[in-house]
């Protein structure tokens, strides 16, 4: 805690200092706190506050008792979202504990956007995020003002955080020349979705897939791996494809560093009913199927991220309309998202949901054991 109050002082306060009645570290720490037992609006924060006065007392000042609701969210609307951001990473770059770090990491990048956060004549916050699948948490994020700005977003992100040796994902709107050229610039790999936007890149790939001798000799070979798992009554049989079988593609010059393509075949069989499912990618990985099927399956975290944003924060209900503060609120959602996965209550399995109603009955209790971690 003691760090994390240290840290805290990159948090720039541009108020007028002789107006300053709650310190910009206090209004931090009451946010981080309440989000994570279960308050989702700044009501709510403020509510937890006032009931739980005594405990972050231990911590910071409350010079002047706890801010009102109104003066919480202003401030959080007045803080950059970068130093927030970088804030959170010192959090989680303590808690690291630096092993696998010859693992390559599947950084996956998505765009989610905050339909709350729009009245007449505006435009919802639309926020893509570079999330690491084995580190659990956000590297780091840009804010757009809609879903088809994300092309311009997706480099700027690529930009500002580490990518050099591990793989990036991104759905098929990512799958751009320049934002390839941005990924091998900075000396990382890529496996990218590719559909319809793509031109004929798509069809090609699937044409070279539905030869059955192509994937029967990859079936032979080391370019095929299988694995089944069954949940909610159903089974799920994924077979991933990849080759380096790349030289007949005409559009193969467009994508800087291209070494393979790839393709997931998805069969979901549900009793006597069964349906199929087939993904194409394009990779600048060599001939690595371990690899390539780490990296297709490995998306899925970013996406259960944005569901976790929805289900256990309620963040699409959430109607604040500063994009600042916004913005601000959904980098602590997904930190504290990254600390209800560390804590364990009773021992047993939790949904994050239930976690974050559990430690609002006790929440001196549940954040002294997280800060002990």
């Amino acid at each position: 805690m003691e760090q994390l109050l240290e840290w805290m002082e990159i948090i720039e306060d541009i108020r007028q200092h002789r107006k300053v009645r709650h310190n910009i570290k206090d209004i931090l720490i009451i946010v981080l706190f309440a989000t994570l037992a279960n308050a989702d609006t700044w009501e709510q924060i403020a509510d937890f506050a006032l009931w739980n006065e005594g405990y972050p007392r231990q911590y910071i000042e409350l010079k002047n008792g706890v801010p009102p609701h109104g003066t919480i969210q202003r401030v959080m609307g007045m803080i950059r979202p970068e130093n927030l951001q970088q804030l959170q990473l010192k959090w989680q770059e303590m808690l690291g504990s630096g092993e696998g770090g010859k693992l390559k990491k599947i950084i996956c990048v998505d765009g989610k956007t905050m339909r709350s956060n729009k009245r007449k004549g505006t435009k919802p916050c639309h926020i893509v995020s570079a999330w690491s699948r084995e580190d659990g948490y956000c590297l780091g994020q840009q804010a757009v003002d809609e879903k088809s700005n994300e092309i311009t977003a997706i480099p700027k992100v690529l930009e500002s955080i580490g990518i050099k040796g591990q793989v990036v994902t991104i759905d098929a709107m990512g799958t751009q020349t320049a934002i390839v050229e941005t990924i091998r610039k900075r000396r990382a790999d890529y496996v990218l979705a590719v559909k319809g936007n793509q031109g004929n890149l798509e069809t090609d790939i699937r044409l070279y897939f539905e030869d059955p001798k192509v994937c029967e000799d990859l079936k032979k070979g080391t370019g095929y791996k299988k694995s089944v798992e069954k949940a909610h009554g159903q089974t799920e049989i994924r077979e991933y494809y990849q080759t380096g079988d790349v030289g007949w593609m005409q559009q193969r010059g467009k994508w800087k560093g291209l070494k393979s393509i790839g393709m997931e075949k998805k069969t979901i069989r549900k009793g006597e009913e069964g349906k199929e499912e087939y993904r194409y990618y394009i990779s600048s990985l060599g001939e690595d199927i371990g690899l390539f099927s780490r990296a297709v399956r490995g998306h899925w975290p970013v996406e259960s991220m944005h569901w976790h944003l929805d289900v256990t924060f309620k963040e699409d209900a959430n109607t604040t309309l500063d994009k600042t503060a916004a913005q601000n609120q959904n980098i602590i959602r997904k930190w504290c998202l990254g600390m209800l996965k560390m804590i364990e209550i009773r021992g047993g399995k939790m949904s994050l949901r239930r976690k974050r109603f559990n430690i609002s009955f006790a929440p001196a209790q549940f954040i002294e054991e997280l800060m002990k971690i």
